[in-house]
C-alpha cells in the first residue's frame, strides 16, 4: 500500500480518512459490484472505525486496520444480501505466482463491477487487493485472515476466472431510460443548466432532503433552496442525463471539456410528481471511478477515471 498519514491522535485519524477514503470505496464498490451501494458500505465502515478508534487509539498500521474493517462491513453486506459464498478449499499453492505482470495487472485493475461480482468472495477480495489496490501477499492475509497458501489459492484461482470471463461474448442489452424518467430528468436538468433556479425550487417536495456526500445533508425546502444557491455562484459544471449502473442519473460535465468522462453524478428521488431525495456526489467524486454509465443512446464505461480530483473552484459553504 502507499504511504499514508500515521494516526495516533484524533486529527490525524481524520487525515487518514480524507487520504484512504477514495481508495476505500474502490475496494468496497468492487466487492459490492456497485458505486452507488460501495459509497454506503464504506459511510458504515467508517462510522465503525471512528467508533473503534475512540476506544482503541493508537492503532498500529492504521491502513491495514481501515482496510480490515471496510473488508469486514462489505462481507456483512453480502451476507445481508444473501450473495456470500464459501471460501475454496487451501491446498499447496506455493508455485503459484502472487505477482503478475503490468499488463495484466491493468487489465485487471479496469475489469468491470459486473465482472468482479461473479468470483466467489474469497476470490474477488483477494483479487482487488492484491491486482487492484497493490497490496502485497502479507497485507492481503493480514485483511482476510487468511494462511499464504489460502491466499495464494485465492488469487490463482479468481485471476484464472477473470480470464475465462474476459473470453466471452458481450452481449448484455443496453439499458435505457423510461418514458416518465426522461421527461422529469429532462426537465430538471434543463432548468439546472438554464440556472433557472426559481423553477428548480418549485420541482422540490416541502420536506425533500438532500445529502451531498462526504460534505453535508439537508432537510427541507428552506435548507436544501442555499443549495441552488452555491450552484448558480459556480461555473465547472453542465448536467446530462443519463443511467450509473442502470439507474436513471444526472452526470455531470466540465464544460471545459465536453468530451471527457464525467466528473460526478447526482441521483434524484421522486414522491408525487417532486423531488423528495437528492444525492449529489460533487465531494465524493471518486465515486464514479468504474462506474458503467450511459449518456444519451449509447453506454459509455471506458474503465476507471483517469482523475478523482474534486471541483476546480473554491469550495463554498453547502456546495
Amino acid at each position: 500500500m502507499n504511504s499514508v498519514p500515521k494516526a495516533s491522535t484524533v486529527v490525524e485519524f481524520d487525515a487518514l480518512l480524507a487520504a484512504l477514503r477514495p481508495k476505500l470505496h474502490r475496494y468496497c464498490a468492487r466487492m459490492i459490484g456497485s458505486v452507488i451501494d460501495g459509497e454506503d458500505v464504506l459511510q458504515d465502515a467508517l462510522i465503525k472505525a471512528v467508533e473503534a478508534f475512540a476506544a482503541n487509539s493508537p492503532i498500529a498500521n492504521p491502513e491495514g486496520w481501515l482496510f480490515k474493517i471496510a473488508h469486514n462491513t462489505a462481507l456483512d453486506f453480502l451476507r445481508r444480501r444473501n450473495r456470500q459464498a464459501a471460501l475454496q478449499s487451501v491446498e499447496e499453492v506455493d508455485m503459484m505466482p502472487d505477482q503478475l505482470d503490468a499488463v495484466t495487472s491493468r487489465q485487471i485493475a479496469a475489469t468491470s463491477l459486473r465482472t468482479f461480482m461473479r468470483l466467489p468472495v474469497g476470490r474477488r477480495s483477494s483479487v482487488i487487493l492484491a491486482d487492484v489496490l497493490g497490496c502485497s501477499l502479507g497485507e492481503v492475509c493480514e485483511i482476510m485472515d487468511l494462511s499464504v497458501p489460502a491466499a495464494k489459492a485465492a488469487l490463482h484461482r479468481g485471476r484464472a476466472q477473470l480470464r475465462e470471463i474476459a473470453e466471452e461474448p458481450e452481449d448484455a442489452p443496453l439499458p435505457k431510460l423510461s418514458e416518465a424518467d426522461r421527461v422529469r430528468l429532462g426537465a430538471y436538468v434543463a432548468h439546472f443548466n438554464a440556472r433557472d433556479f426559481d423553477a428548480i425550487r418549485a420541482m422540490i417536495a416541502d420536506d425533500v432532503k438532500l445529502d451531498l456526500v462526504s460534505k453535508t445533508r439537508l432537510n427541507g425546502k428552506t435548507e436544501v433552496s442555499r443549495y441552488f444557491t452555491n450552484y448558480s455562484k459556480a461555473d465547472d459544471w453542465h448536467l446530462v442525463p443519463g443511467l450509473v449502473e442502470g439507474r436513471p442519473a444526472i452526470l455531470v460535465f466540465d464544460p471545459n471539456a465536453p468530451h471527457s468522462r464525467p466528473k460526478y453524478f447526482m441521483l434524484l428521488d421522486w414522491s408525487a410528481g417532486k423531488v423528495a431525495g437528492i444525492r449529489d456526489f460533487r465531494h465524493a467524486s471518486y465515486v464514479i471511478d468504474g462506474a458503467e454509465f450511459m449518456i444519451g443512446s449509447g453506454r459509455a464505461s471506458p474503465g476507471p477515471a483517469t482523475s478523482t480530483a474534486a471541483t476546480n473552484v473554491a469550495p463554498k459553504p453547502e456546495l
